[in-house]
C-alpha cells in the first residue's frame, strides 16, 4: 500500500520540477540577467574546459620509439606525422637521425629504420617507450644493457618483422610496422601498456604568446650539409618541414610533414672515443640547457632541465614555470650548442 502511495507522489514531484525549470528557462530567455545568467554561463564554460581531454597523448598503450634514417637517400620517411613527439639529434658526419615516438596508433610501414646511438636512449626512457632500432653502435649496445632498456634490434629479428623494400637502396630501406613491433615486444615479455604521464605539459586551451618573438621561418643548421627549416602556415596553424632543401613528404601518404609545436634545445656535442674512429658523437643530456618553444607563429625562450638519463625533461619559461604546450605533435630539435639558429 505504501508503495502505491509513494509512486504517484514521486511522479508529481518530477512533473513539478520540470514545470519550474521550464518557467525559469523562459524567464532567462526574456531577461538574461535573471538569476545571474552571465555567471552561470561562465561556470558552464569552465566545466566544459575541464571536460576536454588531450587528443595527442591518451590511453594506456605503451609508447614505441623508432630510430629513423635521415640520410638524403632515406627520404621520404614513413610515420613522422603520426608520432606525438619526434626527436632529431646530430650523429656522425654532420648527419642527424630522427626518433618518432608513437602511442596507440596502427601503422603498416615505419622507416627506414637505422641503428641506435646511445644518447637517443635517454629520450626513449623518459617516454617509457619500447626502443626499436636496426643495429647499434658499441656505446649504444653497452648502454642498452646497463640501463635495462626494453629494446628490439631488427638485425636479430625475422625478415617478416623487419623487411627491405625495393624502392630504396640498402642500408636506407628497412621498414617495420606497429603490429610487428607489438608482437615482438610480447614475445620478449615487455610491457605493452603504460600509466606514465606525458613528458610535455599538454593543455586543451590554445596557447598563444602575446609577447613572444615572431617565429614564422626557422632555420636549424646541424651542419653545412644538413639544415632543417620550418615554415609557418597560418591557414592551418602548423609548421611545414624542410630538410636538405626539400619540403618533406610522408613516404606512405604523400602528405606534407608538419608539426604543431617545435622545441629547440642546445646541447654541446663532441667526438666519442669508442675505438672505431667513425666520428660518432657524444652528448650530455642532463643538466639545464637553453632552448625555445615555438607554436602558432611565435617563440619564447625556455630552459630544458633533465636530472638523469631516464628522468623526464622539464621545459620551463625563464620565470621557472613549466610551459604549457598546445595539444598536437611536437618536433624536439636537439642541435649543437653553437648552431646558428635563426627565428624570424
Amino acid at each position: 500500500m505504501k508503495k502505491k502511495i509513494i509512486i504517484p507522489i514521486v511522479i508529481i514531484c518530477i512533473v513539478a520540477i520540470g514545470i519550474c525549470a521550464a518557467i525559469m528557462y523562459n524567464k532567462m530567455q526574456k531577461d538574461p540577467t535573471f538569476l545571474g545568467t552571465d555567471v552561470v554561463e561562465e561556470e558552464n564554460n569552465e566545466i566544459i574546459a575541464e571536460l576536454k581531454t588531450v587528443d595527442i597523448y591518451k590511453g594506456d598503450d605503451r609508447p614505441i620509439a623508432v630510430m629513423i634514417d635521415n640520410n638524403k637517400y632515406a627520404m621520404p620517411q614513413a610515420g613522422l606525422n603520426d608520432a606525438y613527439m619526434v626527436y632529431e639529434i646530430i650523429v656522425e658526419g654532420g648527419e642527424s637521425r630522427l626518433m618518432p615516438v608513437f602511442k596507440g596508433i596502427s601503422l603498416e610501414k615505419i622507416g627506414p629504420v637505422r641503428s641506435s646511438r646511445h644518447y637517443f636512449l635517454d629520450y626513449a626512457l623518459e617516454n617509457d617507450a619500447i626502443y626499436v632500432h636496426f643495429g647499434w653502435s658499441p656505446q649504444a649496445e653497452s648502454d642498452i644493457s646497463s640501463l635495462g632498456v626494453n629494446n628490439i634490434n631488427g638485425i636479430s629479428q625475422s625478415e617478416k618483422d623487419f623487411w627491405r623494400v625495393k624502392d630504396k637502396k640498402a642500408p636506407h630501406n628497412v621498414v617495420t610496422s606497429t603490429s610487428k613491433i607489438i608482437e615482438m615486444a610480447k614475445s620478449k615479455k615487455y610491457r605493452t601498456t603504460s600509466s606514465q604521464s606525458s613528458v610535455l605539459n599538454y593543455v586543451t586551451e590554445e596557447v598563444n604568446f602575446e609577447e613572444g618573438q615572431i617565429a614564422e621561418n626557422i632555420s636549424i643548421p646541424y651542419s653545412q650539409s644538413n639544415i632543417v627549416k620550418w615554415q609557418y602556415e597560418p591557414e592551418i596553424q602548423r609548421y611545414a618541414r624542410y630538410s636538405k632543401s626539400e619540403k618533406q613528404k610522408d613516404w606512405t601518404t604523400g602528405e606534407d610533414v608538419t608539426t604543431k609545436n617545435i622545441i629547440i634545445e642546445f646541447i654541446a656535442n663532441s667526438v666519442l672515443n669508442d675505438g672505431e674512429n667513425k666520428d660518432r658523437q657524444n652528448l650530455t643530456t642532463t643538466g639545464s640547457k637553453d632552448g625555445y618553444y615555438i607554436t602558432n607563429g611565435k617563440a619564447i625562450k625556455i630552459k630544458c632541465e633533465k636530472t638523469s638519463r631516464s628522468s623526464k625533461t622539464i621545459y620551463k619559461d625563464l620565470e621557472g614555470n613549466e610551459i604549457k604546450v598546445n595539444d598536437g605533435n611536437t618536433f624536439v630539435q636537439i642541435c649543437p650548442i653553437n648552431a646558428n639558429v635563426t627565428i624570424e
